[in-house]
């Protein structure tokens, strides 16, 4: 076999001339090792891609609906009103019986009374609200200065609520969000109306959106 570039005569299976370097026309470069397979990340979970759908604005897969609105029930404030009742019955057996500084005191007292409990179930029923949608749990406080807060039902990991001797006689107690929120990581809410089934609902509500939350991810 000859080289065409200086015509030495070089072996039949040469891929170069030994003399002048030249690569020979019937040489064939030898292919490359394949590369290696690279190992790609291991795939997200429905949590991740959840997480990673809030940071980029994502769209919800269902609208969203309001399930539940509160606020702070009177009847907690019941057992108050019953001692108010007692004490103006105490506060008029007395003015009877002492003349004419009891009936000062009556006067004076009783009233201030009432008006401080009226003014106390005005002021916590106004500065409390309380809104439960498919999606968030919403909750303000305060009358004149206002604080807004929401917790994910994703978030929330745990219901419950408790109830004392008088408040199930009334249907009433206080209910306990526990979650992964940074700002209220268990959640205290003031005494409710129908405290059970209130309880029951946000407790389905996180579990529903958790099991679409799941559901779209793994899908998406």
């Amino acid at each position: 076999m000859l080289c065409l570039s200086c015509n030495a005569d070089v072996p039949a299976d040469a891929a170069f001339c030994p003399k002048c370097g030249q690569r020979l026309a019937g040489a064939q470069a030898s292919p490359a090792a394949a590369p290696a397979a690279a190992v790609g990340p291991a795939a997200p979970t429905a949590a991740e891609k959840f997480r990673a759908a809030l940071s980029t604005g994502q769209p919800h897969p269902e609208p969203e609906h309001d399930l539940w609105n509160g606020t702070y029930s009177a009847k907690a404030m019941y057992g108050k009103f019953v001692a108010g009742v007692l004490i103006t019955v105490a506060g008029i057996v007395l003015a009877v019986l002492v003349p004419p500084f009891g009936w000062i005191a009556a006067v004076i007292a009783i009233p201030l009374l009432w008006a401080a409990l009226l003014l106390t179930l005005l002021f916590r029923r106004l500065g409390i609200e309380y809104r439960l949608t498919t999606q968030r749990f919403l909750h303000k406080r305060g009358l004149l200065r206002r604080v807004s807060d929401q917790i994910l039902l994703v978030d929330v990991d745990d219901v419950t609520y408790e109830q004392g001797f008088i408040e199930r006689m009334l249907n009433v107690g206080t209910i306990t969000i526990h979650s992964n929120d940074a700002s209220d990581p268990k959640l205290r809410l003031a005494p409710v109306d129908d405290v059970q089934r209130i309880a029951d609902l946000i407790d389905n509500a996180r579990r529903e959106e958790r099991r679409k939350r799941a559901i779209y991810m793994a899908s998406a």
